[in-house]
């Protein structure tokens, strides 16, 4: 009799079960939601608002290009678990349209963990929105300086300072614009400013990660002031040595980024 080799069964991830809340504990959900995004000030500028679909809640962001349709982009995914200690599962999808767990907790545990995001999960500002809720009445920035090496700090701290603060506070960007590279951050990529013209109009940003073997790689973006104000241009690595050579592939490709 011939052998007949048994492959290990595969076998699914077993999702939780979902529990059904009644209008009273969705509208209670949402309302501790919606406080927590007014009380961070990169979800509020952001613009991020929660939609309840199939007993589900989700945190979306609205986005609209000039002369485009608006684009509505998922941020994360709430679902109320059943089981003995009612909690909420928090998870964040991907391009597959699959969903990875964040943490699990009540509402407020939750979009406390998505406002303070420093690593890129969901968008990588959490160190500038702590640095914001610390603004006084009547102050829009934190006064800041700039060392040698491009390195920053707030001038009654001696903490160094990250690239969003110093983007912000240092140098005027809106928050909408220092979030834009959403590609690079969502990789998790460490940024780090490589040059800054004199007048302080053009910043380049490289996104830095390095492999396993001890390979580097990222992306670059330049952050440049225009009559209209702030953009942020995402630039070909191979093409973004400089700010002079990032400027030079942007004008050949008519300011198109990336």
């Amino acid at each position: 009799m011939g052998w007949r080799r048994r492959w290990p069964e595969q076998t699914r991830t077993r999702r939780p079960a979902v529990r059904k809340l009644t209008e009273s504990e969705k509208t209670q959900i949402v309302e501790t939601l919606n406080k927590g995004i007014a009380k961070s000030p990169v979800l509020t500028a952001l613009g991020i608002q929660v939609r309840v679909a199939r007993g589900r809640f989700y945190l979306e962001r609205q986005s609209q290009e000039e002369g485009s349709e608006t684009n509505t982009s998922v941020w994360a995914r709430i679902t109320p678990l059943d089981g003995t200690k009612p909690e909420l599962l928090l998870e964040v999808g991907d391009r597959r349209a699959s969903w990875s767990e964040i943490a699990r907790g009540q509402a407020a545990k939750l979009i406390k963990i998505v406002a303070s995001d420093s690593r890129g999960t969901f968008h990588g500002l959490g160190r500038l929105d702590a640095s914001l809720r610390q603004l006084k009445k009547g102050q829009d920035r934190l006064p800041m300086k700039m060392d040698r090496n491009r390195g920053f700090k707030y001038e009654d701290a001696a903490e160094k300072a990250s690239v969003q603060e110093a983007l912000f506070h240092f140098f005027g960007l809106p928050i909408d614009v220092i979030a834009e590279p959403s590609a690079w951050y969502s990789y998790q990529r460490t940024p780090m400013i490589v040059e800054v013209s004199d007048d302080q109009t053009r910043v380049l940003v490289r996104f830095i990660a390095t492999s396993l073997s001890g390979e580097s790689f990222g992306g670059t973006c330049l952050y440049i002031h225009k009559d209209d104000g702030w953009a942020a241009c995402t630039v070909k690595p191979s093409e973004s040595e400089t700010i002079a050579t990032a400027v030079a592939w942007l004008v050949k490709r008519k300011w198109r980024a990336w």
